[in-house]
């Protein structure tokens, strides 16, 4: 029997393990999306034959290319996209500026920076199709207990000049206060994964509430991606619904949608992103919201023309 590779990058992929790959054949929503319509939030990962991946990352993604990308938008009837930097590059930024070149007109981007990149170098990701920066505060390996408000504020007025906004993803549950806790915050803030609270909840926990007050406030926003990451049930994920439906409620003009593609983080059965787009439109109830959520929204948020 052959020994086990004990090569550097095969310890990494056995600490950070391999993720499957997305349904390689997307089918269309059952619904058809309206003309415009925007995936807020999906990932380029790869090739890894070309671009290293961060040995500090809890996961290893499959290649997941844009040609593969473009042919899942062009199946749900999408005609933009917000690429959104993935945690396994760290604040290399390289694949995700490749594919926003590529795609044009018809992408933005959101970026990962440290404390030290320049007002120059802010700037040409702006020219690049950059609007925002992702802080990143529990899928690492080493989670903060507490929110780097004082670091997260520093970043978030030197980017406000540029019309940019932080994204944040954090586990809403463990911050009860908030809408207290950002209510000077001097820029735009917009939340991933309806919050990101934890299975097995309902909508009148302390730090959901604490997030609809904020998202009423103006200044937040929040994308309905990755319901598959918030429940304990299968597809279509019921239990996702109340919370969902309640964003909606509270701040139709402050939701955006994404599918999260290529769902590096499913822990269950692999989604078709059909299915996906087909949530959103029952969480939507109607033609009016679905048009604001996919279309009008993302327009103001990333600078659509």
């Amino acid at each position: 029997m052959a020994a086990p590779p004990t090569d550097a990058g095969s310890q990494a992929t056995a600490a950070a393990p391999l993720c499957a790959a997305p349904d390689p054949d997307p089918r269309p929503p059952a619904r058809p999306l309206p003309a415009g319509s925007c995936d807020c939030h999906a990932h380029i990962c790869g090739p890894a034959s070309a671009f290293d991946y961060d040995p500090k990352r809890i996961y290893t993604p499959p290649d997941a290319l844009l040609p593969d990308y473009r042919a899942m938008l062009a199946a749900l009837g999408l005609s933009r996209a917000v690429l959104v930097q993935p945690s396994v590059y760290g604040t290399d930024n390289r694949v995700l500026l490749k594919a926003l070149a590529e795609m044009g007109s018809r992408a933005r981007g959101v970026a990962v920076v440290d404390a030290g990149v320049t007002d120059a170098e802010l700037e040409a990701l702006h020219e690049a199709g950059v609007r925002g920066v992702r802080l990143n505060l529990v899928d690492v390996a080493d989670p903060s207990a507490t929110l780097p408000l004082d670091e997260a504020r520093a970043l978030a007025a030197r980017i406000a000049r540029l019309g940019w906004h932080v994204e944040f993803l954090l586990h809403v549950d463990d911050v009860v206060d908030l809408d207290t806790q950002f209510a000077d915050f001097p820029a735009e803030m917009v939340f991933g994964h309806l919050g990101y609270f934890r299975p097995g909840q309902s909508p009148d926990i302390p730090g959901f509430q604490a997030f609809l007050r904020l998202l009423r406030g103006g200044r937040a926003w929040v994308k309905l991606t990755g319901p598959y990451r918030i429940t304990n049930q299968p597809l279509p994920y019921a239990d996702t619904d109340p919370f969902a439906r309640a964003l909606l409620e509270a701040a139709p003009e402050r939701v955006v949608w994404g599918s999260d593609w290529p769902h590096v983080m499913v822990k269950s059965e692999m989604p078709n992103d059909g299915a996906l787009a087909d949530i959103l439109c029952g969480w939507a109830r109607g033609e009016a919201t679905l048009e604001r959520v996919l279309v009008e929204n993302p327009k103001l948020l990333y600078g659509f023309d």
